[in-house]
């Protein structure tokens, strides 16, 4: 099986069965053996596809008079794969980008094979004369087939920023984002792990914020590194390790982490507190608990107790008596769009008004665990404000005991840029790291 053969049946998952495209394309590697160069080429068209789906799509309409809601799935991503690889790779050469597209549509949609073939050689053709909106007249439209966001998702922004930063925050979403790495103390010292990693040859960047993290340019199949299988490294992003950092856990703290799963989250606290204590690590997915206790036991973690519950539920058990409270909160994902580009598509509208509402209710449960004088981290992996502060503000709103600890203010070096009340908003075209929201809540009576 090729490269381009393997692409397609990525984007079909995603397509078609709503996979989330980091789970699909390793399924994808994993269980095939292709060459590293291939591997190379399915995860660069599979991501170049779906950061430029609406692009493409407004290009396939130019050419084609079948209308791209009467196509099967497996014409429809051909023509994409084509298309991108004749506008945007010009390393690989037009008529191989063709021919390569006809042959694998003789194998997967043989009665339309010539369509594609058709459409194809007009657009190679043609590319120099494609056209994008007239931003003077719509620029939601220009900005949603320019940077491929929908144009509702191109509103919320435009509704929260002005329109030079939503530009940005378009393109940043569609860049290739760096590859963070967790170094785990709890097994290797942090200087001896880069050492090691730079005479291996990868090109090493320490945040100067978090020693522990560390950028790494060269390694591929880092799962099959000796440094992942023996615990050494977690692949965690700097915007998701700074949670933990902010919840602050200590040595002997009783933690509850509320929605924990895949538990990158879970295993920092337990690094910070040197493995002494006690984690409840809960879930609603058993397959995600197990996830969890995989990587625990891999990272040399032993106080992390995993257990299924949901956070919209009250556990009476568990009422008062917590040091510390991670909510890292379902939510719409607006943050991470530039690691699961397919999230522009899934996501609708009413996805997020009505997330806002069990983020509300995990929060206020688990609000009620923490002991007087403990401490709550309220975080999102989005940057929509109505998921964020607002919820945030909701809470202090309807529940005096708690107070906002004042973060922006001790972080403003740690993390610099703009912090909306006391709190902390990262953005991927302002830090270069994922868009999470940050806050941190005291109980005081």
């Amino acid at each position: 099986m090729n490269a381009r053969e393997g692409a397609l049946l990525v984007l079909y998952q995603i397509n078609k069965k709503d996979a989330f495209s980091n789970i699909a394309l390793n399924k994808e590697l994993k269980d095939k053996s292709y060459k590293q160069l291939d591997k190379n080429l399915i995860t660069g068209l599979v991501y170049g596809v779906l950061e430029n789906q609406i692009y493409i799509d407004y290009v396939i309409k130019q050419f084609s008079t079948f209308k791209i809601e009467k196509m099967n799935p497996y014409t429809l991503n051909l023509l994409r794969l084509g298309i991108y690889q004749l506008l945007f790779l010009d390393k690989i050469p037009g008529f191989a980008a063709v021919n390569e597209t006809v042959n694998l549509s003789k194998k997967y949609c043989k009665k339309t094979t010539g369509f594609i073939n058709g459409v194809l050689r007009n657009i190679q053709r043609n590319k120099e004369n494609i056209k994008l909106p007239d931003p003077k007249k719509d620029i939601v439209k220009y900005l949603s087939i320019r940077y491929s966001h929908p144009e509702w998702l191109v509103r919320v922004f435009l509704d929260n920023f002005d329109r030079e930063f939503t530009e940005e925050l378009l393109k940043a979403n569609n860049a290739e984002p760096d590859l963070y790495v967790r170094i785990n103390t709890l097994k290797i010292d942090i200087n001896d792990c880069i050492k090691f990693l730079i005479d291996k040859g990868y090109a090493i960047k320490q945040n100067p914020f978090i020693k522990e993290a560390v950028i790494i340019r060269g390694l591929h199949n880092i799962e099959q590194s000796d440094l992942y299988r023996k615990g050494y490294i977690q692949v965690q992003d700097f915007s998701s390790m700074l949670v933990s950092k902010i919840l602050d856990p200590q040595e002997g703290d009783f933690v509850i982490d509320v929605c924990s799963a895949p538990g990158g989250k879970t295993m920092h606290m337990a690094q910070l507190m040197n493995d002494k204590g006690v984690i409840i690590a809960r879930d609603i997915y058993d397959h995600k608990l197990k996830f969890v206790e995989e990587n625990a036991e891999r990272l040399g973690i032993t106080i992390i107790k995993t257990e299924n519950f949901n956070g919209k539920d009250l556990d009476e058990k568990l009422l008062n008596k917590a040091d510390k409270v991670l909510v890292d909160a379902p939510c719409s994902g607006l943050g991470v769009i530039r690691r699961k580009p397919e999230i522009k598509y899934q996501k609708q509208p009413d996805d997020i008004r009505s997330i806002t509402t069990l983020q509300y209710d995990i929060l206020k449960n688990a609000s009620r665990y923490i002991k007087l004088g403990g401490k709550l981290v309220y975080s999102t992996c989005t940057i929509d404000p109505r998921e964020n502060e607002n919820v945030i503000q909701k809470f202090l709103n309807y529940n005096p005991g708690y107070v906002l600890v004042d973060i922006g203010e001790r972080y403003k070096n740690f993390v610099p840029g703009k912090h909306f009340k006391n709190t902390i908003q990262l953005y991927p075209n302002v830090h270069n790291v994922d868009g999470f929201f940050i806050s941190k809540i005291k109980r005081v009576k």
